[in-house]
This record gives C-alpha cells, sequence and structure tokens, in this order.
C-alpha cells in the first residue's frame, strides 16, 4: 500500500497571505516548505483513492480515469474545493464517499456532474475496496467529519483529520487495532484556544494512547510550523511534508 501526502496544511498554512513570519517567509523562498490543503492519495494495485479534495486543480494533477474513487472525512470548503471544477469534466463517473451531511458543500448535491455521490459508509463497518478495507471512524470537529481506517492484507493506517480529541467510541475502538501509521490532525503548538482541532498536546495524548508504530502529524498551521522549529517531537512522531510517500507492507516502511 502507497500513500502519498498531497498537503498538508489547515487553512492557515504557509505561506499565509500577509503573514511575515518566520514559516511563512521561509515558504515563500522554499517551494518545499509549502503547504496545501490537507489531502492523500492511496494506491493499491489498480486502486487509486483520493482521500480529501481540498486541491484547488485536481484537474491538473490527475488525469481522466486515474482516480478509480474520493473519500471525504467532511464538506469544509479546504476538502472539498477541488470537486467543483472537477465535476464539469466528461469522462466515467467518479464514485465519491462522505460522511453523511446533507448540506454537503454549496451545490455540489444538486448539481453533481462527473461526481457519482454514494451512500455514506456506515461508522465502525468495514467496506471493501479490492483487497482494501475501509472503516469509517467519527470524529469530532465543527461539522459531521469521518476518519477512516485503512487495513490492507493486516497493515494498518488510521487517518484522523479533522479532530479536536476522539469521540469514546472511535478511541474504543482503536485501542483495539494495532496501527502500524497513523495520521493525526495537529493544526496548533500547545496552549491553543482553537475548538476545531488538535494542538500538539492533545494530537500527542491520542498518539502516546493509540502507541502505534510511526505517527505523522498533519494539517499543520504557520503556528504549528514556527513552534516546530523550536521543539523537539517524541521519536516515533514526524510532522508530514508535502510530497512525502509511504510504502506500507513490510516489517519496515519505506518513506521517500
Amino acid at each position: 500500500m502507497k500513500l502519498t501526502f498531497l498537503g498538508t496544511g489547515g487553512v492557515t498554512a504557509a505561506p499565509l497571505f500577509g503573514c511575515d513570519c518566520p514559516a511563512c517567509s521561509r515558504a515563500r523562498r522554499d517551494e518545499k516548505r509549502k503547504r496545501a490543503p490537507c489531502s492523500a492519495l492511496i494506491e493499491i494495485g489498480n486502486e487509486r483513492i483520493l482521500l480529501d479534495a481540498g486541491l484547488p486543480l485536481l484537474t491538473e494533477r490527475f488525469q481522466p480515469g486515474e482516480l478509480t474513487r474520493i473519500l471525504l472525512t467532511h464538506y469544509h470548503m479546504d476538502h472539498v474545493q477541488g470537486l467543483f471544477m472537477l465535476r464539469w469534466g466528461k469522462g466515467t463517473p467518479i464514485p465519491v464517499w462522505g460522511p453523511p451531511d446533507e448540506k454537503g458543500s454549496d451545490d455540489l448535491f444538486k448539481h453533481p456532474g462527473l461526481l457519482d455521490f454514494r451512500p455514506p459508509l456506515t461508522p465502525f463497518v468495514p467496506h471493501q475496496f479490492g483487497n482494501l478495507l475501509v472503516t469509517p471512524l467519527p470524529l469530532q470537529h465543527s461539522r459531521l467529519t469521518h476518519g477512516y481506517l485503512f487495513d490492507w492484507h493486516g497493515t494498518r493506517l488510521a487517518w484522523l483529520c479533522d479532530t479536536c480529541g476522539l469521540p469514546p467510541e472511535t478511541h474504543e475502538y482503536l485501542s483495539g487495532q494495532p496501527l502500524d501509521q497513523l495520521v493525526v490532525d495537529c493544526n496548533d503548538p500547545p496552549g491553543s484556544e482553537a475548538r476545531n482541532h488538535n494542538d500538539v498536546t492533545q494530537a500527542l495524548a491520542i498518539i502516546e494512547r493509540l502507541a502505534p508504530r510511526q505517527a505523522w502529524l498533519t494539517h499543520l498551521s504557520h503556528e504549528m510550523d514556527n513552534w516546530l522549529a523550536n521543539n523537539r517531537l517524541p521519536e516515533q512522531v514526524q510532522p508530514a511534508r508535502d510530497g512525502l510517500t509511504l510504502f506500507l507492507g513490510s516489517d519496515q516502511p519505506v518513506i521517500v
């Protein structure tokens, strides 16, 4: 199983318009320091699954027929904005799954175009896409949001974004699952007053409780990048970066 981080930023990721903080200044000088909206691509055999659609130019990033399906965590604009242009394309419809949020985003449900919105997956019930088992996990955010547990022949990766802490039932479910990789929301440095995302203290507490082999922080703000420049994380925890690829399924995951 191959997972590529297409974007690792929150809505205030570096570079933030008009901000001259160290993280934003670095991101303007160095393309590798920039963070696109939080999303990923999962590839297994013939499956190419887009996890969230916040990249504005999906029509330039992917060729027609390249994506087999799309999974959405929720319908905030920074996680679905790429769908608005993609839907007017031509070709085979692309199946899309998201949480049971009847409002969706703007008029996506009314005018889906190329997008084939499917009935929502049931939380805590595994759904099979080829050889991949996908289990939706309720999260805590300002609107209905699902994380996902991906299981490929016993290799498990949990994607928990966007969230502020975990609902008890999700924590209990994951506590019984040995995790190889955990990707977790970490929008803010310690002491943040944000109520819709983890700060680093909350993210590290989740990581400690779930005890994955390796954890990745994502949905990072420019304030979080400034904090990371002056502080160290536990050995098994790293900040993700745009373009980072994980090859999973062996005793030691390959990271490039």
